[in-house]
């Protein structure tokens, strides 16, 4: 059984000792009382959460058993953190939910509320409003009406600035629970050996051994990664240890907001246009909810996220996100000195402080009802630090008394919440310890035969399987996308797109450039898609750095392009949430080398949503970046990084790369309608260096300016992903070049000098760095069995590698040879020319290769 699984602690042994040692209560309670005076729980719901506390203890003791015969992946356990089922019983089941992997017992209770469709068995919500209760929330400088002076600026962006009091917050019927049910029959006890599991608890409890043994049954990631998540509680998969989930339940928390404003199909009140965001997944009152550690407090991605959400709550935006950090007062063996965790917490601008005893279920209950009901009222941020002890060390194979004594271990034994939710019940008269020690025997028989049960289930054992929801591709569906926008767009959106471009369409406009294409279709995009929004650092009243968001926020509006603060983890963060709750995020970071500090955004949070939720949950998003070099006269690394690698790394990522203006609208058009219907995760590289470019060969050639395409024009131009360009020079017969970005328009120079010595040249443009167009690789290589790559980013890590690896993997075996830059940053001035491709290396390159 069970019990006889050890831990360095005899977890088990000790918890059974310690109930049958619990002395019987004198008199028996009416379990349909408070569990204590005036007590905001009743005998019957303290039972059930502590059916909840013991069911996550069990499925800890499983993890570790399976782990003992090698059938178990997973053994951070939720042991000391049981408390935080009081937390999920203050909350609504339709309140999305981010978890701390230490939230067992969370998980079970809100299974069991969604089970019921309501609260948990007769919780009540708090009241909404201030409270006189002793330790009520704080934030410094904090006033209950909400910061003074806000006013209609440019961070009305995904959010209501009205005050929001009780009457105006919508009810939906079944999310407030009843008040305090009565005993079945039972005046004077209630049944608790033998009192059957709330429903829900086994389905929480499968779902968690499912994730354990990487069952492919498993309901939200498939077998991939042991998370807590399930679409239809409104738990959103996180795989975070330190807090790189905050900053999308900071932008999930505006976009809820924001999504109050819109009416039932996703519109905004009288807005006709065709491509309506689906129906909010949750309440128009609902509240964001995100768990972290209390080591996670120092982390970077935490420290942005605070500070983010109290910036907005500083500027009027309302933010109804409640952050949760669970302080067992260890990072693996770290300790977080005595204090620091409160006083970092507490300090935090804009955001209200509460603070609860996790091990004491009143008081954790009241203290969370109590913030979650000034969340949901204010629509403010807030944070609830609740105490709690790690028990069975961090993981299984963590030997704790390495770092911690016997008198520390012990002393958090001492605050078990299992033991300390059962002294409540005894003290009570709700139940003998032998009663719960039963009861917690008899749930760990029921825990061990659903074990029993998933070890027989399927895993995943092929790589095609394992990849399916990584990034779907639809490409039918998205050039039906792009085919009815520009029917739209042409036909019943005609007026409005001309009013927006004030009577003169970009396609009347005559040539453009990169950056006007951009900027026209980014208009377009606005026009087609009433739920994208394009924000980032001075894209708003500026325009952008390089002007090419110029006009679109006096265009379209300050909710739809605006200002944000400067982080590149808060915009990507605030991107993650608006895509989660069904918007299109066009977030801007405004140079390449600024993404490498929040680069994990991407590849840890935006790229693995859809392939740890199998499409259940998806974050679409196209993250516009300026980058790549040769900016003349300007710069240095910072402004001229031709660092990709780290972007072609990301699964399922997509990176588009547009060199000319004619190419730069249908790729974006592309990549909208990719997000918008297959989820997918772009990234839209737009080449500094050639924003204003006009000529190609000689000054005022203006070969490097393009019409427009009107939308009668849009489905011919249509560009699937993973589709290059060729340019023919010459005869086009003797090599092919194959490049993007600036490396275009070097070669095509290039090829001109090559075309006056008689050598016919192709160049390809690739135009997508991921997916790579290898098809079309593969047939202009072989049409000339000599291949240049060009490629301007590093030698080593280079997307030269990828192309030659592209070729070899394919059977090419023709002649090839790279040109690229040099492994260094890009220094300031004319320096930079030694490092870069230059058009000189590139003809000399060629000249080579057709020497052989």
């Amino acid at each position: 059984m069970l019990s006889v699984v050890t831990t360095p602690q005899d977890l088990d042994e000790r918890l059974r000792a310690a109930l049958g040692a619990l002395t019987a209560p004198e008199h028996r309670r009416d379990p349909s009382r408070p569990v204590a005076d005036d007590a905001p729980l009743s005998g019957a719901q303290a039972l059930e959460l502590f059916d909840a506390q013991v069911v996550s203890r069990q499925l800890d003791l499983a993890g570790r058993w399976l782990r003992g015969f090698g059938e178990g992946f997973y053994t951070i356990g939720s042991a000391g953190h049981e408390g935080n089922a009081a937390v999920a019983a203050a909350l609504r089941p339709t309140d999305p939910a981010l978890l701390h992997y230490r939230s067992g017992a969370f998980y079970c209770v809100r299974s069991a509320q969604a089970a019921r469709g309501g609260g948990l068995s007769g919780v009540e919500e708090t009241p909404h409003g201030p409270t006189d209760r002793p330790g009520a929330g704080t934030a410094p400088g904090d006033d209950e009406s909400g910061p003074a002076g806000a006013d209609d600026g440019d961070h009305a962006a995904l959010d209501d600035r009205a005050e929001v009091g009780e009457d105006a917050l919508p009810q939906r019927p079944g999310t407030e629970a009843a008040a305090p049910h009565a005993a079945d029959d039972e005046p004077d006890a209630v049944v608790v050996a033998g009192r059957p599991l709330a429903p829900g608890y086994a389905d929480a409890a499968r779902d968690v051994l499912r994730g354990m043994v990487a069952s492919a049954r498993e309901p939200i990631a498939g077998g991939r990664h042991k998370v807590f998540g399930r679409a239809d509680l409104a738990v959103v998969p996180t795989t975070s240890t330190i807090a790189s989930h905050l900053p999308r339940a900071v932008g999930l928390g505006l976009a809820v907001q924001r999504l109050r404003r819109l009416d039932g199909t996703g519109r905004r009140a009288g807005v006709s246009a065709g491509d309506a965001t689906p129906a909010p997944p949750w309440p128009p009152d609902s509240i964001v909810v995100c768990s972290f550690g209390d080591a996670s407090v120092n982390h970077a991605s935490a420290t942005a996220a605070l500070n983010t959400a109290g910036w907005y709550d500083h500027t009027g935006l309302r933010l109804p996100v409640l952050f949760v950090c669970e302080d067992n007062g260890l990072g693996i063996s770290v300790r977080s000195p005595a204090g620091w965790v409160a006083a970092t917490l507490r300090s935090k601008p804009g955001i209200r402080y509460f603070a609860a005893d996790g091990g004491d279920l009143v008081d954790a209950y009241a203290t969370a009802a109590e913030a979650a009901a000034w969340v949901r009222r204010h629509r403010r941020p807030a944070v609830l630090h609740l105490s709690t002890v790690r028990l069975m060390g961090h993981a299984g194979a963590d030997a704790e008394t390495a770092y911690r004594s016997g008198a520390e271990i012990a002393t958090d034994l001492e605050r078990d919440p299992l033991l300390a939710a059962a002294r409540l019940l005894v003290g009570a008269g709700l139940a003998t310890g032998a009663e719960l020690l039963a009861r917690y025997d008899r749930i760990g028989w029921q825990v061990r035969r659903l074990a029993e049960e998933v070890l027989d289930e399927p895993k995943l054992a092929d790589p095609a399987e394992v990849v399916v929801p990584l990034a779907p591709r639809r490409p039918a569906r998205v050039a039906r996308a792009v085919a009815d926008a520009a029917a739209r767009a042409a036909g019943p959106g005609a007026a409005a797109r001309a009013e927006v471009f004030g009577g003169k369409p970009p396609e009347l406009a005559g040539p453009l450039t990169l950056a006007q294409s951009i900027n026209a279709a980014l208009a377009d995009g606005l026009l087609t898609h009433p739920h994208m929004a394009v924000f980032g650092e001075d894209v708003g009243v500026k325009g952008g750095v390089y002007g090419v968001t110029k006009g679109l926020r006096e265009r379209f509006g300050v909710a739809r392009v605006f200002d944000t603060l400067l982080d590149e983890t808060s915009i990507l963060g605030l991107g993650l949430g608006a895509g989660l709750a069904g918007m299109l995020p066009v977030p801007e970071i405004q140079y390449l080398a600024y993404l490498h500090n929040a680069e994990d955004q991407l590849r840890g949070e935006a790229a693995t949503m859809q392939f740890f939720s199998r499409g259940a949950y998806r974050n679409p998003m196209v993250v516009r970046i300026a980058g790549l070099a040769y900016q003349e006269g300007f710069g240095g690394h910072f402004h001229n990084d031709n660092s990709v690698a780290v972007l072609r790394d990301i699964p399922g990522l997509v990176i588009a790369v547009p060199a000319r203006p004619d190419d730069a609208a249908p790729l974006l058009r592309t990549c909208l309608a990719s997000a918008a219907v297959d989820g997918t995760v772009c990234v839209f590289l737009e080449p500094i260096a050639l924003y204003h470019t006009r000529d190609l060969h000689t000054d005022g050639d203006g070969e490097w300016l393009a019409e427009y395409a009107g939308p009668g024009e849009w489905t011919g131009t249509h560009v699937p992903v993973g589709r290059a360009r060729v340019y023919g020079v010459g005869s086009a017969e003797d090599i092919t070049i194959i490049t993007f970005g600036n490396g275009v328009r070097l070669s095509l120079r290039a090829a001109e000098t090559l075309a006056a010595e008689g050598v016919g040249t192709r160049v390809v443009d690739l135009r997508w760095l991921a997916p790579l167009p290898v098809a079309d690789l593969i047939r202009e290589a072989t049409a000339t069995g000599r291949v240049l790559v060009v490629d301007e980013t590093r030698r080593s890590g280079g997307v030269g590698e990828g192309v030659i690896a592209a070729l070899v993997d394919a059977g090419y075996v023709g002649a090839a040879r790279r040109v690229a830059a040099v492994d260094s940053f890009v220094p300031l001035g004319p320096a930079a020319r030694a490092v870069l491709v230059s058009e000189d290396a590139i003809t000399q390159g060629a000249r080579t290769l057709l020497a052989r």
